[in-house]
């Protein structure tokens, strides 16, 4: 694995683990809160978000998901210690992935073969979009929040 995929996957780890910092001190009632165009609630975004990632990881790796949609949310901490593990089991699949790796996904239905790499897009994706809409909550409900995009991500971790 190159150097821009590594920083990808390092940077789609460390935002999550910020999103979820900043959900951290949020009332029941807060974490319940929406807005138009989202997935739902930030609670429900927040298991899902973390629960797709354990997907991702099973079609890359065959290690079966602990974390599902139709669970209850298990709390801001639990999901950190699950945003850690998977954060890094994207690293490591993605670090013995070669260009010729296929998988077979279901899509809606319909199976279909896909790049590997194309998992580890769609887990980068899937995360900038779903803590995209949790930042949209937060900041329209005057909820204090870092930011959380790449150039935050660089001055971080300044090489």
């Amino acid at each position: 694995m190159d150097d821009v995929w590594r920083d990808a996957l390092l940077y789609n780890r460390w935002a999550n683990l910020k999103i979820l910092e900043d959900c951290s001190p949020l009332t029941q009632d807060q974490m319940q809160l929406t807005a138009p165009g989202g997935y739902g609630n930030i609670a429900d975004m927040l298991l899902h978000l973390l629960s797709a990632e354990q997907r991702y990881v099973k079609r890359l790796t065959g290690a079966q998901p602990t974390l599902n949609e139709k669970h209850d949310f298990p709390g801001v901490e639990a999901l950190k210690e699950h945003a850690e593990r998977s954060g890094d089991a994207l690293v490591q699949a993605a670090e013995s992935l070669r260009s010729d790796d296929t998988t077979v996904v279901d899509y809606d239905g319909t199976k279909v073969t896909l790049r590997q790499s194309l998992i580890v897009v769609q887990a980068i994706h899937h995360g900038n979009d779903h803590r995209t809409q949790i930042g949209m909550i937060l900041e329209s409900n005057s909820i204090p929040h870092e930011n959380i995009d790449v150039w935050h991500y660089g001055l971080s971790v300044q090489c």
